[in-house]
């Protein structure tokens, strides 16, 4: 529906004008949150289909597995308070990754070599299907050292005890091993290699040289170092929550390998959270069986290529193999944007994304990720729009679904190249992204969605895309923009953006985005780009939010396809 064009000018000049928005909606009852209470109707930042537990602090999601029908979610957990500390592993299940059911805690401090705390591991199935946990536990002299729990019960679809190890810690830092006792953590999945031999990787670094360390094993239990790291890179500091896995190279490329595969039409991923930056980033190469050496097709010293998962607010991420999806699934988690003193008194912090597909892209380069499919048995309320023709400076709402819990997807067509601003040098997209939000006037673009957007325009955010010409080429921007997305500045407003390798010329400019409260999950080019937000909006809450397409670039777009649905609220206990 388009607004009358006496609202439009009036909107548009507090969105895309110079004037500053007034501030008279900052004592609003939501930016207090000493009168919030766990009743979700007065907590308006709480998801409504996000994993997220009841209270309390959430981390790195842990261990998942598939086991007798059901998914099991282990996750970092704080049962004492909103902020990280006092680490315990949270155990859900789930039919479908949409609904989950909480369980008894899973592993919690209670041998020496984890008395301190039980931080982030990764399930394996062994022969025979059973389950094993290896786990980071933090021993009375605060070292890291690694863990091994089975289940206590296999014939437990639910898996609700765990049984440790008698001969734990299996890998533990020495002064023979030259092991940096507080940087050696977050063991992976193991892969099984065709000389009977079960490999594992730990995160490490020595110096700024982060690496993941390799250890062997015949028998899963009585573990060797291997003679060099799997991989390393100078200058990237220490790599948390490892992950390595087989990616198919051919036809069908959404079909999800085991881990232990191997082959001619096999790569080999290699992601690492990395400390210094807070992100998830991913090198795809070749994985030397014979050497045990990940040889990256791009490494981590050409800065400009190297990946990542998403180009927001995304971290700790793990993926696994789905057997009977043959899928590979990927979790991850999102921490706050809000201030500790705000998580405090919400009296929770962290939540989950929604689980997402992954695979190679055709062009060998990149990954894609998509939202499982199970998220969309959640949709309600479709609202489908012919093609429209949004002119430079328009702004279309979206009426009909529920704009803080909604997902939307949406293409666009352009046309008019030759407005294209030109892009002299290359420049970190997160940086131009920052100098180019949805409120500076382009040329092709910028044009996308303005999601939580308050009534008169004081608080929403933007996920566009911006062309410019640059070496002779189209270069399509993909930005995030929450620079005004609350009138509470007490939370973190950054603008993230990348860069999507599509063609506008020969392709339609896809963007999916997933809305839920106080999150904002978009992606763009099919899934080539992902970009998470946190947003804390205090006047486009529940029922006061609305949704707009725009376009404030000068060249018209075509949108040529528009669905959007209302999303159910999920059993999350």
């Amino acid at each position: 529906m388009a607004i009358s064009p006496i609202f439009l000018l009036a909107i548009f000049s507090l969105i895309f004008g110079n004037a500053v928005p007034p501030i008279q909606a900052s004592h609003h009852v939501y930016t207090n949150l000493q009168t919030l209470s766990s009743d979700s109707s007065n907590q308006p930042y709480r998801t409504a289909y996000h994993f997220q537990p009841p209270k309390n602090w959430i981390n790195d999601p842990n261990g998942p597995m598939r086991y007798k029908g059901l998914y099991h979610l282990f996750y970092q957990y704080n049962p004492k308070g909103a902020v990280w500390g006092n680490i315990v592993w949270a155990h859900s299940v789930s039919k479908d990754l949409v609904n989950w059911t909480p369980l008894d805690h899973a592993i919690y401090p209670s041998q020496p070599s984890d008395i301190n705390g039980c931080w982030s591991g990764s399930a394996t199935m062994l022969p025979g299907g059973k389950p094993a946990i290896l786990y980071t536990g933090i021993n009375p002299m605060n070292k890291q050292v690694q863990n091994l729990a089975f289940p206590k019960n296999m014939s437990d679809p639910l898996l609700r005890e765990w049984v440790k190890s008698p001969k734990n810690p299996l890998m533990a830092p020495t002064i023979a091993n030259k092991i940096n006792a507080s940087s050696f953590r977050d063991p992976t999945t193991a892969w099984l290699g065709k000389d009977g031999y079960w490999r594992v990787l730990i995160g490490s670094k020595i110096n700024t040289r982060g690496m993941v360390i390799l250890y062997k094993s015949k028998n899963f239990v009585n573990w060797v170092q291997a003679k060099h790291p799997l991989h390393s890179a100078e200058g990237t500091g220490m790599w948390e929550c490892p992950d390595f896995y087989p990616v198919l190279n051919k036809d069908p490329l959404t079909l999800g390998l085991d881990t232990s595969e191997n082959g001619d039409d096999v790569r080999h991923v290699l992601k690492v959270s990395l400390d210094d930056t807070k992100h998830d980033h991913y090198l795809i190469g070749t994985y030397d069986t014979a050497k045990d050496i990940f040889i990256p097709d791009k490494g981590f010293q050409d800065s400009q290529s190297v990946l990542r998962y998403d180009y927001g607010k995304y971290y700790a991420s793990k993926t696994i193999f789905e057997d009977g999806k043959n899928r590979r699934v990927l979790f991850g988690w999102v921490n706050e944007s809000s201030s500790v003193a705000d998580d405090r008194k919400k009296g929770w912090s962290g939540i989950h994304t929604i689980p997402r597909a992954i695979w190679l892209h055709k062009s060998g380069k990149q990954l894609v990720q998509w939202p499982v499919v199970e998220i969309e048995s959640l949709r309600v309320n479709p609202v489908h729009w012919p093609t429209k023709e949004v002119k430079g400076g328009e702004l279309l709402q979206v009426t009909g679904v529920t704009a803080s819990q909604a997902d939307v997807e949406i293409s666009f067509e352009v046309n008019d190249f030759g407005k294209a601003e030109v892009l002299d040098q290359w420049v970190d997209p997160q940086i131009l992204c920052g100098r180019k939000g949805a409120s500076v006037k382009g040329g092709l673009g910028p044009f996308g969605l303005l999601v939580f957007a308050s009534r008169g325009m004081q608080e929403y955010t933007a996920v566009f895309f911006r062309i410019f010409r640059y070496q002779n080429k189209n270069l399509v921007l993909m930005c995030s923009d929450q620079s005004r997305s609350s009138l509470n500045k007490d939370n973190d407003m950054t603008t993230y953006g990348t860069f999507v390798d599509i063609d506008p010329l020969h392709e339609k400019l896809s963007l999916r985005t997933l809305i839920d409260h106080s999150i904002v999950e978009s992606f763009g080019g099919e899934g080539r780009a992902c970009i998470t937000a946190r947003v804390y909006p205090t006047l486009a809450i529940n029922d006061k939010a609305q949704l707009f397409t725009f376009n404030n670039g000068t060249a018209a777009v075509k949108i040529t396809s528009l669905s959007a649905w209302s999303m159910n609220k999920a059993k999350i206990n």
